[in-house]
């Protein structure tokens, strides 16, 4: 069970940095390029993370309930609240960024919808709660981890 903990950490650890390089670090790089770098950037990335971000996501999400099942004890209840917050990352995704990327994917930046710029906006709402939740999930198996060693 200690190995499967250690494989969920390194799994929470990878998707919450990913998300934190996209909120932080993509995301305003593509704020300063011109309209039409901007989507090309954006339909490019959606079509990159769409691959990347599930399988980072749904064995970080299969881990956790792996654990938090046969782990029990000293950790738990960070453990469940690591769990909660993947719950809500989950959420935001299938509700909130998913639905935009799958129009997103389809944007020609020679003639871009009009409301792009809105789409763009709702989206980085959503990823801010988003990647907030990826980082609290890490954070909580992290606490987890280390109430159950200490």
């Amino acid at each position: 069970m200690a190995l499967l903990q250690a494989v969920g950490v390194i799994l929470a650890g990878l998707l919450a940095g990913e998300e934190f390089i996209v909120r932080y670090g993509v995301q305003p790089a593509l704020r300063a390029l011109d309209d039409r770098a901007h989507i090309r950037a954006r339909v490019a990335l959606v079509r990159r993370l769409r691959v990347v971000v599930p399988a980072l996501m749904l064995p970080t999400v299969a881990v956790a309930v792996a654990v938090l099942i046969g782990a029990g004890g000293a950790g738990a209840g960070w453990r469940w609240a690591g769990l909660a917050a993947l719950v809500a990352f989950l959420l935001f995704s299938f509700l909130g960024t998913v639905p935009i990327n799958m129009k997103v994917v389809d944007w020609d930046a020679d003639a871009p919808p009009g409301d792009w710029r809105a789409v763009v906006e709702r989206w980085q709402r959503i990823d801010v709660l988003r990647s907030a939740a990826a980082i609290v999930a890490f954070a909580c198996f992290v606490g987890a981890l280390a109430v159950q060693l200490g």
